[in-house]
């Protein structure tokens, strides 16, 4: 095994956990030699999700102790492959996505089973950037709201990274896709994404929702925000429509009826895409080739509003944590 030329690394660290960063810093580390089954990769570029900020803040459902390195999705150039690893070789450009963090440095140690090639037509920021959104959107419209050509579809959080990934695929699957933000910009954004018609969301959302279905409601929605997004949203599904809950960005959970289910027939579904894999590896492992394929197609292309060095890193995370960027946060090295 050939060990790597760099004998330390660069990294951000969690070395206390914080509301408002203060306990994350550059370091330099120790660069540590792959175990059997694990890859060493060069980090050309780690991208930002939220659960990256409630891990800097001890919010997440996975609490790692400090010190330690967040970031969930990188790409970069494999340095050493460990025992067992054959798929990758030392020179490979690759992604990875892992749910033990170590993305925001200039290199690190992944398992071997979270690490594949990247698509040949992104660049680095891109295939960063890639994974998380496009799996999610995915799992949330194939897997697990059987979205239909010809059918309406709502995605609420448009705007963002895994918002725009959904509205792609959406208008790729011959959804007329209707998507919701609320500033001018996110709405734009949305649009610029692929978007048939765009909404601001306010207090008249179901109202709004239904003008322009000419009453007959949305199939399928895809809702990030909660709260009274979804109980709009509710209101505004058409006959056997599909409410794919996705997260609570808006910080309510929201309460139901079940009568209500009953009279439209309408199903309020839950999706965890990380999780879909991690349960099902065969439909995991498949997701994963079908979204690379479709960034291989140009069908998924991921939007980077901002860019960061790794220097940058605390002033990215509170970009991340303010929720004003649209699509993607990318540090780069």
């Amino acid at each position: 095994m050939t060990h790597p030329a760099e004998s330390t690394y660069t990294a951000l660290v969690v070395e206390q956990l914080s509301p408002d960063f203060s306990g994350v810093v550059l370091r330099d580390l120790d660069t540590p030699m792959p175990g059997p089954g694990e890859v060493l990769i060069r980090v050309r570029a780690a991208a930002l999700n939220f659960p990256d900020v409630l891990l800097t803040q001890g919010n997440y459902q996975f609490k790692p102790n400090p010190p330690f390195v967040p970031g969930l999705e990188a790409a970069g150039e494999v340095v050493v492959a460990g025992e067992g690893v054959a798929h990758v070789k030392p020179g490979d450009a690759v992604m990875a996505q892992t749910r033990q963090g170590g993305a925001l440095a200039r290199m690190m140690v992944a398992d071997a089973k979270e690490v594949r090639r990247m698509p040949p037509n992104l660049d680095w920021a891109e295939a960063a950037a890639h994974s998380v959104a496009g799996i999610t959107a995915y799992v949330s419209l194939i897997e697990r709201g059987r979205l239909e050509a010809g059918e309406t579809l709502l995605v609420h959080g448009a705007s963002g990274g895994t918002g725009m990934a959904t509205v792609q695929l959406g208008r790729h699957l011959g959804a007329r896709v209707i998507a919701t933000g609320r500033s001018p910009e996110k709405l734009e954004a949305a649009r610029s994404a692929g978007a048939h018609e765009v909404l601001q969301v306010g207090p008249n959302l179901k109202d709004d929702i239904l003008r322009v279905t000419d009453g007959e409601g949305v199939d399928v929605v895809f809702d990030t925000v909660g709260g009274d997004v979804f109980d709009a949203s509710l209101r505004a599904l058409a006959w056997g429509g599909r409410l794919l809950v996705v997260g609570f960005l808006g910080g309510r959970i929201a309460d139901m009826k079940s009568n209500y289910l009953l009279i439209k027939n309408i199903s309020v579904i839950g999706v965890r895409a990380g999780e879909f894999g991690r349960r099902d590896s065969v439909k995991g492992a498949n997701a994963l080739r079908e979204i690379d394929a479709l960034a291989a197609q140009g069908v998924l292309k991921p939007h980077i509003s901002a860019r960061f060095p790794l220097e940058e890193g605390v002033q990215a995370l509170r970009l991340m944590a303010a929720g004003s960027a649209t699509g993607k946060i990318v540090v780069t090295m």
